[in-house]
């Protein structure tokens, strides 16, 4: 019995010699989901920063981009809208600054 746990203590060890290589580059990059591309990529497009536009572009796809951009912009509205205690669509054609009907 001893002897199975010294075995497996030495394969398990940190300090082997014949260690696997390094991980590629692209696995050791944090994974970036939808919802955090689209934050990231409309609060440097309101900031102008281009360098964290381009970064937050390629997460995710464009259209995965498009859709968490889409999710972001719902939400916002609903919450101003529930802040305000106004519409949604008075909300929304304020802030693009349409007239309200």
């Amino acid at each position: 019995m001893i002897g199975i746990f010294g075995t497996l203590r030495k394969v398990v060890s940190p300090d082997r010699k014949d260690q696997r290589p390094a991980a590629p580059l692209e696995q050791e990059r944090k994974q970036h989901n939808l919802f955090e591309a689209a934050a990231t990529y409309v609060s440097a497009s309101v900031e102008e920063d281009q360098a964290r536009i381009d970064e937050a572009s390629g997460w995710v796809s464009p259209e995965a981009l498009s859709f968490g951009i889409n999710e972001l912009a719902c939400r916002a509205v609903i919450a101003l809208a529930r802040e305000r205690d106004e519409s949604p669509q008075t909300v929304a054609r304020t802030l693009l600054g349409l007239p309200n009907d």
